[in-house]
């Protein structure tokens, strides 16, 4: 996971959310809502981080529009933007073991929303070598194991690919610190507007952890 910066919501919605009754299921914009959450998650999945797309066309499968806070346990915040993420559809379909991310989640709460500034998420997440991630937080890191499932099969790979991948590079040459830097700047979209790089996070992370270090 990583911080969502959340911008200003479709007017479409702020319009209906001020409608008398409007309730989520019949808010009829979502295709401009799921560009919105795509554009200010620079593509990737709100929990995962893997590529998610606001369409139906092309190799980047669709997403879901998530709630931080589910709908039916909290039924005030079904129209709040700030409750509103951007999802991959985490092997819907599939058994429940094999789902994650918010279909995985279902009606269940989490303790901390990335899209929360004060919640200060990407300060509560460890991910390890092995591509497993965790929480500095007990409860949190329980959440994320057996709510969200991150720690699947699918998601755990990919991370550690991507890491294995990002310090093979590395092996090569013998990065500065100025070097290292510029990589943080990049795998973080500090330098360029453009979509991130999938699970980019763990890369920060690490990062982050090695330049403490230095």
């Amino acid at each position: 996971m990583r911080a969502i910066n959340k911008a200003t919501e479709p007017p479409s919605l702020s319009e209906y959310r001020a409608t008398p009754g409007s309730n989520y299921a019949d808010y009829g914009d979502k295709q401009t809502l799921r560009d919105y959450l795509v554009r200010e998650q620079r593509g990737l999945c709100c929990y995962c981080l893997c590529r998610i797309s606001a369409g139906e066309s092309g190799a980047v499968p669709p997403m879901k529009i998530a709630h931080w806070h589910s709908r039916n346990l909290h039924a005030a915040e079904d129209l709040d933007y700030s409750n509103l993420l951007g999802a991959c559809m985490g092997n819907q379909g599939n058994p429940s073991n094999d789902q994650h991310c918010d279909t995985r989640q279902g009606n269940r709460d989490i303790k901390w929303n990335p899209a929360n500034p004060n919640h200060q998420i990407e300060s509560r997440i460890i991910y390890l070598a092995d591509g497993r991630i965790g929480s500095n937080d007990t409860e949190f890191s329980q959440q994320i194991d057996e709510i969200l499932n991150l720690n699947q099969g699918f998601p755990k790979t990919n991370r550690k690919v991507v890491l294995d991948s990002f310090k093979r590079a590395l092996e090569r040459r013998d990065p500065s610190r100025a070097e290292l830097e510029r990589w943080l700047r990049e795998w973080n979209g500090e330098s360029h507007t453009n979509e991130l790089e999938p699970y980019c996070q763990v890369v920060v992370y690490w990062l982050r952890k090695r330049l403490r270090r230095a």
